[in-house]
C-alpha cells in the first residue's frame, strides 16, 4: 500500500537549518518537548522566537498530538516567512515589528468569566439573559445549599451591568 512518509522531527531540524540559512542567520536554537516546541534565533541583531504547544493547536481545532508536530507546524511557518522575505514582500523585522502596533488583546473581566463569557458581550441584554439561565441552575433551592454560588453570580451580573453604564469602560 503507498502512502504518505512520515516526515519526522529530524526532517523538521534539517528543514529548519535551511530557512535560518535563507534568513541569513547561523544563531539559533530550538527545542520540542511531549507537549509543545520553540524556535529562537537572531536576525539582524534582533532575538525572535516562536512557540507553538499542542494545547494551543488543539484550541485551534487543529488535531496535533505530539510536540515534535508544534515544532514541524513552527518550521513550517518560519518557512513562509522566509519565501515572504525572499520575495521582498516584507523584511522579517519590518514585519515583527508592525505586529508590535497591533492593538493588545483584549482581556475579558472575571466577571464576564463567572458568567461563562469567553469575550465581552455586546450589550447588557446578553447579560441579563446569560444570568437569568444561570440563576436557574444556582439558585440555592436547586443546589440545596448556603446560596454562595449565586450570591457570587448576583455579584458578577451587577459587576458586568455595571461596566456597560460606565459606557463600556473600566
Amino acid at each position: 500500500m503507498a502512502g504518505k512518509q512520515y516526515a519526522g522531527p529530524e526532517f523538521y531540524e534539517k528543514k529548519l537549518a535551511k530557512v535560518m540559512e535563507r534568513f541569513g542567520t547561523e544563531d539559533y536554537n530550538y527545542d520540542w518537548s511531549r507537549h509543545g516546541g520553540w524556535v529562537e534565533f537572531r536576525y539582524r541583531g534582533q532575538l525572535y522566537r516562536f512557540e507553538h504547544s499542542v494545547e494551543k493547536a488543539q484550541a485551534k481545532g487543529q488535531s496535533i498530538k505530539y510536540g515534535s508536530d508544534a515544532f514541524a507546524q513552527i518550521v513550517l511557518a518560519l518557512e513562509d516567512l522566509a519565501r515572504l522575505v525572499e520575495r521582498g514582500l516584507y523584511d522579517l523585522q519590518n514585519w515583527i515589528e508592525g505586529m508590535r502596533f497591533l492593538p493588545p488583546p483584549v482581556e475579558v473581566p472575571e466577571y464576564f468569566k463567572q458568567l461563562g463569557f469567553e469575550t465581552i458581550p455586546g450589550d447588557v441584554g446578553e447579560v441579563e439573559e446569560r444570568f437569568r439561565v444561570l440563576a436557574k441552575q444556582r439558585h440555592p433551592d436547586v443546589l440545596k445549599d448556603d446560596g454562595t454560588a449565586f450570591k457570587r453570580l448576583q455579584r458578577a451580573a451587577e459587576d458586568a451591568k455595571r461596566y456597560f453604564r460606565k459606557d463600556g469602560g473600566e
